[in-house]
């Protein structure tokens, strides 16, 4: 393992995570819709969506529970800087997951103050699911097999591939073959976390946040992080002295809605909105991904 010690910028990723969305640090949000986030995404310029009105989907039980409740509980990642991050100071979330997650929320109906934002650990989403203690998950969520014998999902709406983010001084990996005398972090119930540990044989250690990973990688205390490269970019945006990726990636991810097993309306209803709104897409691509190098381009729903 590298001994190399990287300290003092894990803080500065922390504080400038929002750089992603450039200028834009806001997210669009509806119309009317009250406790917005604001910035240059709505103020002087037409929201991306609306909230819908007069929403009707019979036979959805997870609509009606949240049409009962008045509110729509949404579970999502905090710590991914462009795709899901909580700012700790303001508590403001942004990312590309976040704004699909509120473009969602707006077509069923329910105005920015009306979602109620779950930070859920990667282990935990399937079970928050079940559980019926979140409508939906949208927090870069691979559809696997092995996941849709207990839940549902919608889409694919992002199609990315597993990486490696290392120290950018290290020379020493370049694919996941490179991995078997080395340490590699990921996070608990990750698919990533699985395939190294599988397929190449590699050692793995366990944490609940990528960012732990990040911190630990910063400091020398493991060799390589391993997610889906959309989510490394982010943190190779914030420190590119420190940071770089490593290698091509490896693997299909298809981030999904996670949805309760059996809510077909649900399903289809999200997965509409994701086939008539490229235009949407393709903005809250540009605003958040693009800036980061992360190329891709809007896939077909299954």
């Amino acid at each position: 393992m590298r001994k190399t010690r990287l300290a003092g910028t894990f803080a500065g990723i922390a504080i400038a995570a929002l750089a992603l969305a450039g200028c834009n640090s806001g997210s669009p949000t509806a119309p009317g819709a009250e406790g917005g986030t604001g910035g240059e995404g709505t103020e002087g310029s037409e929201a991306l969506w609306e909230v819908a009105s007069d929403v009707s989907l019979d036979g959805s039980p997870t609509f009606d529970r949240a049409s009962e409740a008045g509110k729509i509980v949404v579970g999502v990642k905090s710590d991914q800087p462009g795709l899901g991050y909580e700012d700790a100071v303001s508590g403001e979330r942004t990312g590309f997951d976040v704004d699909i997650a509120r473009w969602i929320a707006a077509s069923l109906g329910f105005d920015e103050d009306q979602i109620d934002f779950q930070t859920i650990p990667s282990a935990n989403r399937e079970q928050e699911i079940v559980n019926g203690n979140i409508d939906y998950y949208v927090g870069t969520y691979s559809m696997t097999d092995a996941r849709d014998e207990v839940i549902d999902f919608a889409g694919p709406y992002f199609i990315t591939g597993q990486g490696l983010l290392v120290a950018a001084d290290d020379d020493s990996i370049n694919g996941p073959e490179d991995l078997a005398d080395k340490v590699t972090c990921s996070v608990t119930g990750s698919t990533p976390l699985q395939r190294i540990r599988d397929e190449y044989n590699g050692e793995v250690t366990e944490r609940q946040t990528y960012s732990e990973c990040v911190e630990q990688l910063l400091n020398g205390q493991v060799d390589a992080i391993t997610t889906d490269e959309a989510i490394l970019a982010g943190y190779v945006a914030e420190d590119p002295d420190n940071l770089k990726l490593a290698g091509e990636p490896f693997s299909e991810e298809r981030y999904g809605v996670g949805l309760a097993d059996g809510d077909t309306v649900l399903k289809d209803h999200i997965n509409t909105l994701f086939t008539d709104g490229g235009d949407v897409w393709t903005a809250l691509y540009e605003k958040y991904l693009e800036p980061a190098g992360v190329k891709a381009e809007q896939p077909e729903v299954d």
